[in-house]
């Protein structure tokens, strides 16, 4: 069920909190940290790019026995490609926030986004550490002010919130992630966040986390660059009072179910909040070999520059989407694809179809544009999210440091 007004300090035992600190040019928030009472099981997936940045590693080593108390985190600098000194910069982000909180260091995870190439102006750093633990809240103000530090060129806050029962106890699952340019996570510049009440093993946490995130976070794209600095990390209070969950507990599906889902609304408000983006596009693909095919395939198609740019212009030019398709570079019989926009029908048995221009036109206008395409090969399925590729996208990404 839907938490209306839920964020990431919903679940019980967590507090959040952001402020200014001096890393961004404008008074917007720039450094922020969720904080559990207790110490929580936690997991993390991260981005496969061979240039990581510094936080990364820190957070690596934190997380070796799946124990977290706090997550630090600064917007404004990547802290990536900075050699010696990055590196050195991110363990003092963890030492000082376990030492404003009475932590251990090994119990604080590290993250940051941003330019990257530059080095964290770390008196500024230092300054909004020391003042964090008296903004640190359990109300929906802390919640605001976290989801605030942690954005970029975003738009708008992305949170999700869901409640699901086990063991006949509420158990509360939230997320906030950011992210809106350099989206192609193979885990978008993507950081997420999850926290929950449930008690629940680590292995199983990590191994959900893995599945929910090639459903999802690793099924968006915006403009096909895979950051630096992805990572979602997830915390898991186990204050719920539920048994310990894993694969084996009845209740593991229906958890599994709504974790995944908070993973999807996150991942979707970020691919609609891409950078200049003025719709959101899902790409569902059926009759695929397999889902993993169906996967590749509707992504190839969600991040076609072409495709996007047709969705922009409210053009129904079919003909991107099967060349999309074809060069995904899987199973595909060319002589019976279907190719649906909503439902109007555009192509079938990879035959022309008569549709009406006007009625595609004013759908292509929308909000939300779904394009279905069915392979008739198989019983694999998937669905990808992205957005359109506008004038706005190019601006905002010519002048990004300056």
């Amino acid at each position: 069920m839907v938490v209306d007004g839920g964020s990431i300090i919903t679940p019980k035992g967590f507090s959040a909190g952001g402020l200014h600190c001096g890393l961004k040019k404008t008074e917007r928030h720039d450094i922020g940290a969720i904080v559990c009472e207790v110490v929580a099981t936690a997991a993390a997936v991260y981005t496969t790019s061979v240039f990581q940045a510094a936080p990364l590693k820190v957070t690596r080593e934190s997380l070796v026995d799946g124990k977290l108390r706090a997550i630090v985190v600064n917007s404004g600098n990547a802290n990536a490609c900075t050699g010696q000194q990055g590196e050195a910069d991110a363990y003092a982000m963890r030492a000082e926030m376990a030492r404003q909180l009475g932590v251990a260091e090994k119990d604080v995870a590290v993250a940051s986004t941003g330019v990257i190439g530059e080095l964290l102006k770390m008196d500024c750093v230092q300054s909004g550490i020391e003042a964090l633990p008296l903004r640190l809240r359990q109300d929906e103000g802390g919640a605001e002010d976290f989801t605030q530090a942690i954005l970029t060129t975003d738009l708008v806050k992305k949170e999700a919130c869901v409640s699901v029962v086990v063991d006949g106890k509420d158990v509360i699952i939230a997320g906030a992630a950011k992210g809106s340019g350099m989206i192609h996570p193979n885990m978008a510049t993507m950081l997420a966040f999850m926290t929950t009440d449930a008690n629940i093993d680590q292995a199983a946490l990590q191994q959900l986390m893995r599945q929910a995130t090639d459903l999802t976070f690793n099924m968006i794209t915006v403009d096909g660059d895979t950051s630096t600095n992805d990572m979602l990390v997830s915390m898991a209070s186990g204050l719920a009072g539920n048994q310990a969950l894993d694969s084996s507990h009845p209740d593991w599906a229906a958890f599994a179910k709504a974790f995944t889902y908070v993973c999807q609304k996150l991942a979707m408000a970020i691919a609609r909040d891409g950078e200049g983006a003025t719709r959101l596009v899902e790409v569902v693909v059926h009759g695929a070999v397999s889902d993993h095919s169906a996967r590749v395939i509707a992504k190839t198609v969600v991040g076609s520059s072409l495709v996007k740019t047709a969705v922009f212009g409210a053009d129904a030019n079919w003909g991107r989407i099967i060349a999309a398709v074809g060069r995904a570079g899987e199973p595909v019989n060319p002589d019976q694809v279907d190719v649906q926009l909503g439902a109007i029908s555009v192509l079938e048995g990879s035959r022309p179809v008569a549709f009406d221009e006007e009625a595609a036109l004013v759908y292509l206008k929308g909000d939300t544009v779904r394009i279905f395409v069915d392979l008739h090969g198989g019983e694999g399925q998937a669905t990808a999210w992205g957005c359109d590729l506008t004038y706005d996208y190019v601006r905002i990404n010519a002048a990004y440091r300056t």
